[in-house]
């Protein structure tokens, strides 16, 4: 790859970064009072879709999540933001890592509490696997 292929895609990926901020209602926490588990890995990878769609604009689907990392609860009525980047480019295939931050309502500060990387691959019309770029 050529330095200004790497340039490009380099600034592909700054473009492609994805930010949501949401509210953590009672309607998406466990029995602990917690956001459930299950909710936060959906937005996660709704998060990883745009960004990885974004990056590339091509059909994509997820084939695999991995190192998915629950380091602290998230209490209800918190805010959380999930950020998503492109950390590896393959020929028809990339990952997306994605970050979640929690913060206080009433608080100043943050603290990242889930990361995890999601895979795709660009398919064609027929569902077959194509180059990122052609």
């Amino acid at each position: 790859m050529s330095p200004r292929d790497q340039e490009s895609i380099d600034q592909q990926i700054r473009l492609s970064r994805t930010s949501v901020a949401k509210v953590v209602f009672p309607t998406t926490i466990n029995h602990h009072s917690t956001l459930f588990g299950g909710t936060a890995l959906s937005w996660m990878d709704e998060v990883s879709f745009v960004t990885a769609t974004r990056f590339c604009r091509k059909r994509l689907v997820t084939v695999s999540t991995e190192k998915i990392n629950f380091q602290n609860p998230i209490p209800s009525g918190s805010i959380i933001e999930m950020v998503g980047e492109v950390t590896r480019v393959g020929n028809s295939s990339l990952t997306v890592t994605v970050t979640v931050w929690l913060e206080d309502m009433y608080a100043e500060g943050r603290e990242q509490v889930i990361n995890g990387q999601f895979n795709f691959v660009a398919i064609d019309d027929d569902g077959k696997p194509t180059p990122l770029f052609s």
